[in-house]
């Protein structure tokens, strides 16, 4: 018994030995590792770990008026592929030549920049190579590519068993492609810089929202990354663009300036009581003959508005008391001499105006008549003029949302570093000698519009975060009345007299279905030291400004074009035609009407049948119910309608799942959704209608081929 007691004895004390032993070893270990090679792990714990990692926020989006949207930030990728994962060498490499051939093959047939070969040769080099970032594909592509791309051969299996690696980069994108793109804005493409210019840049702060902090380090030889404080957000940018207007707008003038060879063309569409600007084009031409948005000209070119700003003269005389319209004025023969300089009408080589009004003067754009009378009442003290424009506050600066807004530049004859002349103010009372954007120019006729309230346009209506407004913008008010009630009365008069009166320069303008008042603009464009006609030749600006409907005006718009090389230079003429077209579409987008409403003809006793697109049947039957229209015939899914003097007949069509469709007459929409359910690629250019198509109907449809239709 006692021996079993020592044994058992002397068991337990090996066992304590042992526990007594390793738990030295602990002790000592973590006394090493704590005291002696404490710094040495934690240099290589450093290694394994990055610290305040900055997390990127989503950058906010831009919105249309009605919540469409403008620009916003979209996923794009680049493609790798690592060549040392396990799979790709296991049993000699097997799954790797297996797949090279429908890999290579799927690759060049999908990105078509290189052959077949080519791929194979560049993977089979990687593999050599062990690369573990090996570049498939050099530009970005966007998620639905990336879609594409897993359901390749080998890349189906997953990233552990093919390699493919993505990096996701933010791209930010217009939906509506140019529309108001300059206005709205771009990102640099380091887009940790922000907003470059427009909206972007004005609330790049609230866009760019606040980024967060992680923590990478590695675990079982593999990077996780923690988050520690979380990314907020950026805000969203509610704009004022309406993007049916918009769209209406930027194509009016682009045909404008197509159809008089325009170096430029301005146009600005604005909301006459709230000062919210719902349209504003861009264009200037590139050296290949299109137009394209380079820079917002409507806010920063200081240039000299012309005779726009008779009316800014005629305003100043008639609240002063000085002049009324009734006034005669002898323009003589059409020229004119002011001290050393000779002023000269559009008409002296047709023997000028001679007598007439002080309106009559203002309808025919009389430089001598404007002049003349303006020279007469403050030839001898050209301050009381210029403090009446200032009293306006018409030289006051907008703080709009647009970087880049330049400052009128109306001088002012006690400004001893500016000089004076004695022909200043006569030039300065017709638009020249005095620069102003064409922003300005608008505001100042919105006021007549808007009974004397001179405001602020503006460009953003709201801020929001997640759905919910957190700050609206208000109408600004720079001077609640910009000349007396009486004198906004004359003024408005003389505006629609230059229209519709038989001595008026905008008598192109007068429209049969919105009463327009407005004032033309033709200008020469002055070349620095070169004078106006450098080389004997002169540049012009044209413009045309005004607001409709006369009787309740809703918009103010400024059509404004440089340099027109077809045709004799006139801004009632062209800049009119382009203000013209606008205002009627705009009437015809909010303005609500029904084809009976449209019938009220007394020489005409047919109803009025709109012209209806090719589409589908039940789509088309909808349109028609709500119009109180009937459609005959037509029972398939569809339809080819045909109008006729007295009713709406439609055709069938036959779409065929294994032939291209002939698309005339289509609209964009209709015709984008045939051919992508035919598998088809398609290139589309210009609005409207459907008018061609570089693949006959009929063709054998080939999956992935691309289809390009072009519209009007």
């Amino acid at each position: 018994m006692a021996d079993k007691r020592k044994s058992i004895v002397l068991r337990f004390g090996i066992v304590y030995f042992i526990i007594l032993f390793l738990f030295s070893l602990i002790i000592y270990r973590i006394v090493v590792l704590q005291f002696i090679e404490k710094d040495q792990w934690l240099a290589l714990a450093a290694k394994n770990k990055k610290s305040d990692i900055r997390v990127r926020p989503n950058r906010g989006n831009i919105f249309a008026c009605d919540g469409r949207m403008m620009a916003s930030s979209i996923p794009t990728y680049y493609i790798y592929m690592d060549t040392r994962v396990p799979a790709l060498h296991e049993k000699e490499g097997q799954l790797f030549k297996d797949n090279i051939d429908s890999v290579a093959k799927s690759l060049s047939g999908y990105f078509g920049d290189k052959s077949e070969a080519a791929y194979k040769a560049m993977i089979k080099k990687g593999y050599r190579e062990k690369k573990g970032e090996l570049m498939l594909y050099p530009k970005r592509i966007t998620y639905a590519q990336l879609k594409d791309l897993k359901r390749m051969p080998l890349f189906r299996l997953g990233r552990n068993k093919s390699g493919l690696i993505t990096k996701e980069l933010l791209r930010r994108v217009k939906p509506f492609g140019s529309l108001a793109s300059r206005t709205i804005g771009d990102i640099y493409a380091e887009e940790s810089k922000g907003g470059k210019n427009g909206l972007e840049l004005y609330f790049n702060k609230e866009l760019e929202g606040t980024p967060g902090v992680s923590i990478r380090q590695k675990v079982a030889n593999r990077w996780e990354e923690t988050v520690q404080v979380e990314p907020v957000d950026g805000l969203d940018i509610v704009s004022t663009i309406d993007i049916d207007l918009q769209d209406m707008a930027e194509k009016a003038l682009r045909d404008g300036v197509i159809k008089f060879g325009a170096a430029e063309g301005y146009a600005i569409l604005m909301e006459a009581n709230s000062g919210e600007i719902k349209a504003i084009v861009n264009l200037q031409r590139n050296s290949d003959s299109s137009y394209t948005e380079n820079r917002n000209g409507c806010v920063a070119n200081l240039t000299e508005p012309g005779s726009t700003f008779k009316v800014v003269s005629l305003m100043a005389l008639l609240d002063e008391g000085k002049a009324k319209l009734s006034d005669t004025i002898n323009t003589f023969n059409g020229r004119y001499q002011f001290e050393n300089r000779t002023m000269t009408d559009h008409n002296a080589n047709h023997g000028g105006y001679h007598k007439i009004t002080l309106a009559q003067a203002i309808y025919a754009s009389s430089n001598i008549g404007v002049s003349r009378i303006v020279d007469k009442v403050w030839g001898s003290n050209p301050s009381g003029y210029v403090d009446k424009l200032y009293e306006m506050k018409l030289n006051q600066p907008f703080h709009l949302e647009i970087p880049g807004t330049a400052a009128p530049n109306i001088r002012h004859p006690k400004d001893k570093s500016r000089y004076w002349s004695s022909t200043t103010l006569p030039w300065m009372s017709i638009g020249y000698e005095t620069q102003i954007p064409p922003i300005y120019t608008l505001a100042f006729f919105n006021a007549i519009a808007n009974n004397g309230k001179y405001i602020q346009p503006f460009f953003a209506k709201a801020i929001m975060k997640n759905g919910q407004i957190i700050k609206t913008f208000q109408t600004e008010v720079i001077n609640p009345q910009i000349c007396k009630p009486s004198t906004l009365k004359e003024v408005r008069s003389a505006l629609l007299g230059v229209v519709e009166d038989k001595f008026g320069t905008g008598q192109n303008v007068k429209s049969d279905f919105v009463r327009i008042a407005g004032k033309s603009g033709t200008a020469q464009i002055s070349q620095g030291k070169k004078g106006y006609r450098a080389g004997g030749v002169a540049r012009h600006q044209v413009s045309f400004c005004g607001f409709f409907p006369y009787e309740n005006p809703q918009y103010t718009c400024i059509v404004v074009m440089k340099e027109p090389s077809i045709g004799y230079p006139s801004g009632g003429h062209m800049s009119g035609s382009v203000f013209k077209e606008i205002a009627e579409q705009t009437m015809a987008l909010k303005t609500k009407l029904t084809p009976d409403r449209l019938t009220k003809d007394t020489t005409d006793k047919s109803p009025f049948l709109p012209e209806i697109k090719p589409g589908r049947y039940k789509d088309t039957e909808v349109v028609m119910n709500n119009l109180h229209l009937s459609l005959i015939g037509g029972d398939a899914n569809w339809i080819k309608p045909v109008t006729t003097d007295e009713k709406i007949e439609s055709e069938n069509l036959e779409i065929s799942k294994n032939t291209v469709p002939d698309l005339q007459g289509f609209g964009a929409k209709d015709a984008m959704f045939l051919l992508s359910r035919l598998g088809l690629r398609v290139q589309m250019t210009g609005y409207g209608k459907v008018i061609s198509q570089n693949i006959q109907p009929g063709t054998i449809v080939k999956k992935g081929q691309t289809i390009k239709i072009t519209l009007d």
